[in-house]
Formats: C-alpha cells, sequence, structure tokens
C-alpha cells in the first residue's frame, strides 16, 4: 500500500490516512462478519445492505480492490444471486490481514 500517494490523493497528512485505514480495518471486518451472516442465511437484502456499506467505506479512500469485490457482491446479491460470494468474501478477508500489515509496518 502506497500510503503517501493514498494519502495525497484524499488530502490527508499519511498520519491521518493512517487512522481512517485502522477504523477502516476494524469496521470492514465487523461488515464481512455481518456479510457472511446474511450470506448463510440466504438473505440477499442483508447482503445489498453490508456489500453496499462496504463498497463506499472502500471507495472513499481509494481501495479499489476492495471496492470492486463488494460491488460485485453488491450487484450480484440485489439480482438474487448469492453464488460465489463466500469467495469473494473470502478474498477481501485476505485484502483485509494484508492491509493491517501493511498498517503495522508504516505506524
Amino acid at each position: 500500500m502506497n500510503v503517501k500517494e493514498l494519502a495525497e490523493n484524499l488530502g490527508l497528512e499519511e498520519d491521518e490516512f493512517l487512522e481512517l485505514v485502522e477504523l477502516f480495518v476494524g469496521t470492514s471486518a465487523s461488515n464481512l462478519t455481518d456479510l457472511a451472516k446474511a450470506l448463510e442465511a440466504g438473505d440477499p437484502e442483508e447482503v445489498v445492505k453490508a456489500s453496499h456499506s462496504l463498497k463506499g467505506a472502500a471507495g472513499n479512500l481509494g481501495f479499489q480492490d476492495i471496492y470492486k469485490s463488494a460491488k460485485l457482491i453488491e450487484m450480484n446479491a440485489r439480482q438474487g444471486i448469492l453464488e460465489g460470494s463466500k469467495e469473494t468474501i473470502n478474498s477481501i478477508r485476505e485484502k483485509l490481514i494484508l492491509m493491517e500489515e501493511d498498517f503495522k509496518k508504516n505506524k
């Protein structure tokens, strides 16, 4: 993660951006838990809500990979398609773990 570039894109200092990343990682972990529960329950409406929230936060911070993955889940859930979402959730979770590791290195 290029912290300096991402911070500059948002008009923030690096330390401010890192604070947002820390908050994002924690909030996203909660969103992923909600998303997984909704998926397990077969509830497309709740999948849409959780994925939309995750998508928005990721997009606002410039995390395009997570944004695109959450958008895919959301779009599919809006059509009642939940297949494949579990794999995408796992991919997002892995990205968050890597992001958290990068965050600790930059802190």
